[in-house]
């Protein structure tokens, strides 16, 4: 199976060696986003909210990219230096996806890059999206 680099400015670039986005068939694999602004890639500013609001921003426009769109995402990993804010995350997914919900997982951790309060990674399913 051959893989397919996605790949846009809508979405910050890598920071690391690894790309934005892989597609193998018709799953999207993206690499995790953290709450950088594209145009800058700077962190953003305003605490959890700002930051996990630009983490949405930047996976729906890597999906985009991809050809399909947040209602095809149907794996997140959410990634918190503090699970204090794991009830106002779990407020603004709600606001950014419907149901039915992709699966998900939300791991505390020690750090993130760039400092950043938190990374989410996904898993697309195009099969519908065509």
């Amino acid at each position: 199976m051959t893989r397919r680099i996605i790949q846009t400015d809508q979405a910050p670039a890598a920071i690391g060696p690894y790309s934005q986005a892989v597609q193998v068939g018709d799953w999207v694999y993206l690499s995790g986003q953290i709450p950088l602004d594209p145009v800058t890639m700077t962190l953003v500013d305003g605490g959890i909210e700002a930051q996990t609001r630009r983490v949405f921003d930047n996976v729906h426009n890597l999906a985009m990219a991809a050809g399909g769109g947040l209602e095809n995402i149907v794996k997140l990993s959410i990634f918190l230096t503090d699970l204090g804010h794991f009830a106002t995350v779990n407020s603004l997914m709600a606001e950014y996806f419907s149901e039915p919900y992709p699966a998900r997982a939300a791991i505390g951790v020690a750090a993130l890059p760039k400092d950043a309060m938190v990374e989410v990674e996904a898993v697309l399913s195009l099969a519908d999206a065509r």
